[in-house]
């Protein structure tokens, strides 16, 4: 059950130490979003803004977060859509879907930074931040490399 459902958007440098319910926080410089779960348990929800995880839509007046929030690994596994401000209660997920959609991700990511997919769980969060920090440039030719040209003109 969703308490919340609409969310008031502030954009931040850093996340406050208490998340005010009812507000999606965006950090730009840390290219994340944080709220209050919107099913009213208390619990912080994190999402990064990264090409393989979740995008953030500015109109100038509301905030649109792709694709759906799945709380899995809180005990409300809340489920729900944050479309222009408003969230959309969605579909409880299985134990199976979100085993697929974890190795989905998985591949993803792996395809994106052009490494092979771990057949295993993936590393904690410390241990996936000290990675990607050092994780280095996507292969020439990449979606992403031919993007960034359009930006800074040919490569060099």
């Amino acid at each position: 059950m969703i308490r919340h459902k609409v969310l008031e958007h502030r954009f931040v440098d850093n996340f406050p130490q208490q998340l005010e319910p009812g507000v999606l926080y965006v950090s730009l410089e840390y290219g994340s979003a944080a709220h209050s779960c919107c099913c009213g348990c208390g619990e912080e929800v994190v999402t990064p803004l990264t090409p393989t995880d979740w995008n953030i839509t500015y109109n100038g007046e509301t905030i649109t977060l792709h694709p759906s929030v799945g709380s899995w690994t809180l005990p409300c596994r809340s489920h729900y859509v944050i479309q222009r401000g408003r969230v959309i209660e969605a579909p409880s997920w299985t134990d199976a879907q979100i085993a697929t959609e974890r190795r989905r991700d998985r591949r993803a990511k792996a395809s994106y930074f052009g490494q092979q997919a771990p057949d295993h769980a993936p590393p904690s969060l410390p241990e996936a931040v000290s990675e990607a920090a050092g994780t280095p440039e996507p292969p020439v030719g990449s979606w992403w490399q031919r993007l960034r040209g359009l930006w800074r003109g040919p490569p060099r």
